[in-house]
C-alpha cells in the first residue's frame, strides 16, 4: 500500500508545548490564574528552546521528511511595537538546523498563544486588533521566509475560538456566542493578511490554514443540529480557504462526535476511548479530508494522533487512519504529506502532561528523550512510503 511519489512524512509540535517558559503569553499568565482549568503549568515543557539541534537530529535519524513547529508571537514581540532579533536569530538557527539535516521545515505563525498584550486589548474579539497580527506576520516572513518552504498561518482559530470566547476553558475564558462568532470573523481576516505576508516576500513558499475537524456523526433527529455544528466550526473556515489566496488546506483530526437533536453526545458505550476521552476512532481521518476536499485546494495532513500509554494502540491508530488516508487518495483526493501529532510527548494545555501523544517519550525529571516503538514503526512507513 504505497503513497504518491512525492508524498511526505514528519510530525509536529507547538512551541508553547514544548520550549519552556513562555511567560509573555497569554497562556503562560492563564496556566497561573486561579480558578482555571488549566491542572499545571507549562514551566521548564520540553526545554526544546535551547534542545531543538539534538531534537531535529533525532526527527531526521528517524527519517521524517518534514517538521511542523511554531514561532512564539510572544517571544518575537513580548510588547506591543517591540520586536526581538533575538528572538527572530533564535528561530533562524532553529530552521537551520532543519535544512542542515535535509528536514523541511513547516512553520505556524499562530498555535494557540498570544502576547499577553494582545489578549489585554482584547484579543480575537476585536476587529481592531487583527492589523497587529499583520504586522507580526509581515515580519517574520521578511527576517525568516527564505528559509520557509511552508506556512501555517494559524492553528486550529476554530478551537480558539470555541474554547476560548464561548466554552472558556481557554483564554481569555469568555463565554459569549457572540464573542466566538466575532472570533471566528477576525480569525479569517487574519488568516488572509497572513495569506499576504507570505506572498510578499521572495521565494516559493506555500501557505495554508490549518483547521480541526472532527468526522462528525448524526444519530436519528440529529441531522438539522449537526448542520448547524458543522457550519460554525468547519464550514466558515473552508469557504474562506476556498475563496482565497492558500495554497492548501490543513486538516487536523483526532476523532468522531455523534450529534443528536440537543447536540454533542459522549462516546458511544463500548467504544474504546483515549486519555482525552475520545473515542478510538483513526477512521476520522478519512472523512474529514474527504470533507476538506470541497475546498479544491491540495490538502495536508497538518496533525493526526492518540493520546495513549498503551504505544501498540498508537500503531493500531496510525496504521488504519492512513489505510483510510490511503483510500481517499485512490479515490482522487489531492493529499500531500502526513504529519503526526505529535513528535513528542509534551504540555497538552489544561490537561497538562497527562496525555502523551508523543513518538518520543520525554522523562519529566529529566527531560531525557527516548523514542518509542511508535517511532521506529512510524520510521519504516516513511522509508516505505507507505504500509506493509
Amino acid at each position: 500500500m504505497r503513497f504518491p511519489e512525492g508524498f511526505f512524512w514528519g510530525s509536529a509540535v507547538a512551541a508553547h508545548q514544548v520550549e519552556g517558559h513562555n511567560w509573555a503569553s497569554d497562556w503562560w499568565a492563564w496556566e497561573h490564574a486561579p480558578g482555571t482549568p488549566c491542572v499545571e503549568p507549562s514551566g521548564d515543557a520540553c526545554d526544546f528552546y535551547h534542545r531543538y539541534r539534538e531534537d531535529i537530529a533525532l526527527l531526521a535519524a528517524l527519517g521524517h521528511q518534514v517538521f511542523r513547529f511554531s514561532v512564539e508571537w510572544a517571544r518575537i514581540e513580548p510588547e506591543e511595537g517591540e520586536f526581538s532579533r533575538a528572538a527572530l536569530a533564535h528561530y533562524r538557527r532553529v530552521l537551520g538546523a532543519c535544512h542542515d539535516v535535509g528536514i523541511t521545515p513547516m512553520v505556524t505563525l499562530h498555535h494557540f498563544t498570544s502576547p499577553r498584550w494582545f489578549t489585554e486589548r482584547g484579543g480575537w474579539e476585536r476587529a481592531e486588533n487583527v492589523p497587529f497580527y499583520g504586522r507580526y506576520a509581515e515580519r517574520v516572513m521578511r527576517a525568516l521566509g527564505d528559509l520557509i518552504p511552508y506556512v501555517c498561518t494559524i492553528n486550529e482559530p476554530n478551537i480558539v475560538a470555541t474554547l476560548g470566547y464561548l466554552a472558556g476553558v481557554f483564554p481569555p475564558g469568555k463565554r459569549d456566542r457572540d464573542a466566538r462568532h466575532r472570533a471566528n470573523e477576525n480569525f479569517i481576516a487574519a488568516h488572509r493578511l497572513a495569506v499576504e505576508a507570505v506572498k510578499s516576500v521572495p521565494g516559493k513558499g506555500w501557505v495554508g490554514l490549518t483547521l480541526a475537524m472532527t468526522d462528525y456523526q448524526a444519530v436519528p433527529g440529529g441531522e438539522e443540529r449537526l448542520h448547524a455544528i458543522r457550519a460554525v466550526m468547519h464550514d466558515v473556515f473552508l469557504d474562506a480557504v476556498a475563496e482565497d489566496g492558500s495554497d492548501f488546506i490543513g486538516v487536523q483530526t483526532y476523532t468522531r462526535q455523534r450529534i443528536g437533536p440537543d447536540g454533542a453526545l459522549g462516546p458511544e458505550p463500548g467504544v474504546e476511548t483515549t486519555q482525552m476521552g475520545y473515542e478510538f476512532w483513526p477512521q476520522a481521518l478519512e472523512a474529514c479530508v474527504r470533507e476538506a476536499a470541497r475546498t479544491r485546494k491540495p490538502v495536508i495532513v497538518t496533525e493526526n494522533g492518540i493520546g495513549t500509554a498503551d504505544d501498540n494502540r498508537r500503531i493500531a491508530y496510525i496504521e488504519t487512519a492512513l489505510r483510510g488516508l490511503h483510500r481517499a487518495i485512490q479515490d482522487g483526493v489531492d493529499v500531500r504529506g502526513y504529519i503526526h501529532w505529535s513528535s513528542m510527548d509534551n504540555f497538552e494545555w489544561t490537561r497538562g502532561y497527562g496525555p502523551t501523544f508523543g513518538l518520543i517519550a520525554v522523562d519529566r525529571e529529566t527531560l531525557a528523550r527516548r523514542p518509542k516503538l511508535s517511532a521506529y514503526w512510524y520510521a519504516g512507513v516513511i522509508r516505505r512510503n507507505g504500509l506493509p
